[in-house]
């Protein structure tokens, strides 16, 4: 008789990763669940979290752990995300805390804790070698898991990677009493420490509602702005732009003088990145591949050409409004071949 594998699912309180742990322990694996304590907060989100993580334990039979790591997600996650808007660049912080916290810290205290697997509600594929897109390709989390380092993926399982989310609901529904519950619960947000707008959150370390100059691409001064870190690469609101009547956006941030620079549509247009930190999957260094220069878009032919540590996307057909601080995600089909962080355009 084979020998049951332990799974340790990391678990929000949510239907996704509840769904997750009453289907792997339908498999016949031992479950154990984990619940990240990613900050330090005090009203009672932490407290509401663990309640709907009670009753589905309770329901299944099984223990589930808290882990600690609001101090490392600190350092690790949220300062970057601050510091990346006052450097004038935009952060990924679902992608950082995925590679360090969620298949970092979860993962080694996964492994400590005696389990084969660590398994999450990600909507993902995963062979032990590569990433995929999920079945779902309006679910897909595939691109904000791309810096996770391929030494992770044997360890790891996304028992949701074929299903839809009414498939889920109707899995959660199985769940007795716990499902009213965990149904009550909001969808988790993009980001889970932003409550409303990403300037509130920056706002608390720095006073960003200083005005300064609009700029056009030559450097003449043509308008007004709330404060540089209030945009982002391709807003095209909040700021004058004297005695224009089309749109402008924005194309550039200047920290060090608190200037933005603005153009129309055509000045967001993208041939070449240049990224950096590159997670590789594959070991070719010269690749025709496609690449996602931003969560939610499509695709885009490109070559691409890797040469210390840095990698020169050439794009087939231009892109808009790639921003600096992003992620470059590249794809063979629907398997995930590797990522880069986006450092210059043009």
């Amino acid at each position: 008789m084979s020998e049951i594998k332990k799974v340790m699912v990391g678990m929000s309180g949510g239907i996704d990763s509840s769904v997750t742990a009453y289907m792997l322990q339908k498999e016949g694996y031992e479950v154990e669940g984990v619940y990240l304590k990613l900050h330090n907060r005090t009203d009672g989100y932490h407290e509401k979290n663990l309640e709907y993580i009670e009753d589905v334990a309770a329901f299944l039979g099984i223990k589930y752990h808290i882990l600690d790591l609001a101090d490392k997600f600190t350092a690790e996650v949220y300062d970057y995300f601050v510091d990346s808007y006052l450097e004038g660049t935009t952060p990924n912080p679902c992608v950082k805390c995925n590679k360090q916290i969620k298949f970092g810290a979860m993962l080694d205290f996964a492994k400590e804790h005696g389990a084969s697997y660590l398994a999450t509600g990600h909507y993902a594929k995963t062979d032990g070698e590569f990433f995929y897109e999920a079945d779902d390709k309006t679910k897909d989390q595939s691109y904000f898991l791309s810096q996770v380092p391929k030494e992770a993926l044997p360890f790891m399982m996304f028992p949701l990677s074929t299903y839809k989310k009414e498939d889920i609901v109707k899995f959660g529904a199985e769940l007795d009493s716990a499902y009213k519950r965990i149904t009550e619960k909001n969808e988790s947000q993009e980001i889970c420490f932003v409550e409303t707008v990403y300037t509130d959150v920056v706002k608390r370390h720095a006073n960003i509602d200083v005005p300064g100059n609009v700029l056009d691409e030559k450097g003449n001064v043509i308008g007004e702005h709330k404060g540089y870190a209030h945009y982002t690469i391709g807003k095209r609101r909040g700021f004058s732009v004297n005695g224009a009547h089309e749109p402008h956006f924005v194309t550039k941030l200047n920290p060090k003088d608190n200037t933005i620079v603005v153009g129309k549509k055509e000045a967001l247009e993208v041939n070449n990145v240049i990224a950096d930190n590159l997670n590789m999957f594959v070991d070719e260094k010269e690749l025709t591949c496609t690449v996602k220069l931003r969560y939610r878009t499509t695709s885009t032919p490109c070559e691409i050409k890797i040469e210390d540590n840095k990698v020169n996307i050439s794009l087939k057909e231009p892109v808009f409004g790639v921003a600096t601080g992003q992620l470059a995600v590249f794809y063979d089909n629907q398997k995930v071949i590797g990522s880069a962080w986006i450092k210059e355009t043009n």
